[in-house]
């Protein structure tokens, strides 16, 4: 239902794993402290963080939903890596001993 909703109203729905720990993630530093008993409402990460378990959950699943549509086209964020051309990695052999100086800070 949410996801036909979503569509409706032009927003991006991202499924996470049913399975996912995320009340028991912590939301700062992403230990993984461990299954709670339903009883534990608030508990405290190693990090000193301090947890609500709903609202740590809820920090949780939309760090995974964002995670998971980082970009919502597919596509790649970052372009992939491009071998400079040759005679641009090249060293310059009059700029290797040079001594000039820019606004007094000497470049050798």
């Amino acid at each position: 239902m949410l996801e036909y909703k979503a569509a409706r109203y032009g927003r991006t729905f991202a499924k996470i794993d049913r399975f996912a720990p995320t009340s028991q993630t912590c939301s700062a530093c992403g230990r993984l402290d461990g299954p709670k008993p339903l009883n534990v409402r608030s508990w405290t990460c190693p990090c000193g963080a301090i947890h609500d378990r709903d609202v740590n959950a809820a920090i949780n699943v939309l760090a995974q939903g964002r995670w998971d549509n980082s970009n919502a086209c597919g596509a790649q964020v970052r372009p992939a890596l491009v071998p400079a051309p040759r005679d641009e990695a090249g060293i310059r052999p009059d700029a290797a001993c040079s001594t000039r100086s820019v606004e007094g800070i000497s470049v050798l």
